[in-house]
């Protein structure tokens, strides 16, 4: 190996365009994200001698300087063979999901079917995965808040402790702005409006879901608000509606909607899974966590703002309804 102190390194044509972190990943995958953001403050990395940011992207024929220190690196920077418990597909998964990362805070997109959190039977899930990647962000990862097995989109993970106890703060003060689109049965009246139901937890055969609260229950009942927007339609038959909960509890979304007759469609647990049955619509739950704004934890004066692509199901379900997805933004 070139035991200079410095060397240039040319991007190639295929790797135009592609992220400084992400080339750094391909190159050098025992350097961790928090480690290169130290060697690109200090000057260590450049790109064409000038100082550059990890999101920066490369263009071809650009030079990378990398420090002998990241081409030899010290024993104390993490292993380059991965913990036992996570594949490789796995680690190739949650890198390719990754919508927003920084030293503090990686925001990934949730894809259909996989789990945040591990339960009954649940062996496979993003924070078991992410708990066995220590290797690849320098600490345990940890959830901030949490979305259901079928939901797609926006979710937030804290880097290391300290991240995860300003983002906690965060959501529990509603400094958080999050939208969700969804597709639901039929068209909302008025077109624009707030779903105030208190819920509680309730058993059922197809697992635990939730149920407005009944007199007499308010000492278990949450609190819980949901602003909805239709944003577009399909004759009568069907909504794109905007959603933006004031509060987080458990299955909201879905329990608020089905409340008002208007279930989601895919919803298995709250009326709506033959909703569209006959028009080819695929029959997974329609709700996507959109956009996430919030103010950054760790960085003064500094705004996170983060919008996710519609999955394959939903995006397939709009092409098939007219539904134009790049019509609006996220609203």
């Amino acid at each position: 190996m070139n035991a200079s102190p410095v060397e240039t390194i040319a991007v190639k044509p295929d790797e135009d365009g592609i992220r400084l972190d992400r080339w750094f990943r391909i190159h050098f995958p025992q350097v961790g994200y928090t480690y290169l953001q130290k060697l690109l403050r200090s000057g260590q990395v450049r790109v064409n001698s000038k100082r550059v940011e990890a999101r920066d992207r490369l263009q071809t024929g650009q030079e990378v300087r990398v420090p002998a220190v990241v081409r030899q690196p010290p024993k104390s920077q993490p292993s380059l063979k991965p913990p036992m418990g996570v594949s490789k597909g796995d680690r190739d998964l949650i890198e390719s999901i990754i919508l927003f990362e920084d030293e503090h805070v990686l925001i990934l997109n949730k894809p259909f079917g996989l789990a945040v959190q591990g339960g009954t039977g649940t062996k496979r899930h993003i924070d078991g995965i992410l708990m066995n990647m220590a290797d690849r962000f320098g600490d345990r990862p940890r959830l901030v808040h949490r979305l259901d097995r079928d939901t797609t989109g926006v979710l937030l993970i804290a880097k290391h402790r300290q991240a995860a106890a300003k983002l906690g703060r965060v959501f529990q003060t509603r400094s958080a702005a999050k939208t969700y689109w969804a597709l639901v049965k039929g068209v909302p009246k008025p077109p624009q409006g707030k779903v105030t139901a208190p819920l509680v937890k309730a058993s059922g055969p197809d697992g635990d879901r939730v149920r407005r609260a009944e007199p007499g229950e308010q000492d278990k009942a949450m609190h819980a608000t949901t602003h909805y927007a239709v944003i577009d339609r399909v004759a009568h038959k069907a909504a794109w509606v905007s959603l933006k909960p004031v509060t987080g509890r458990q299955h909201q979304l879905r329990a608020h909607m089905a409340l008002i007759e208007h279930p989601i469609v895919g919803d298995n647990k709250y009326s709506a899974a033959e909703v569209l049955a006959d028009s080819g619509i695929d029959a997974k739950l329609h709700l996507h966590a959109r956009r996430l704004i919030l103010p950054h934890p760790l960085v003064s004066g500094s705004k996170i703002d983060v919008t996710a692509p519609l999955p394959p199901h939903m995006l397939k379900s709009w092409e098939m309804l007219g539904l134009d997805p790049n019509r609006f933004d996220a609203e």
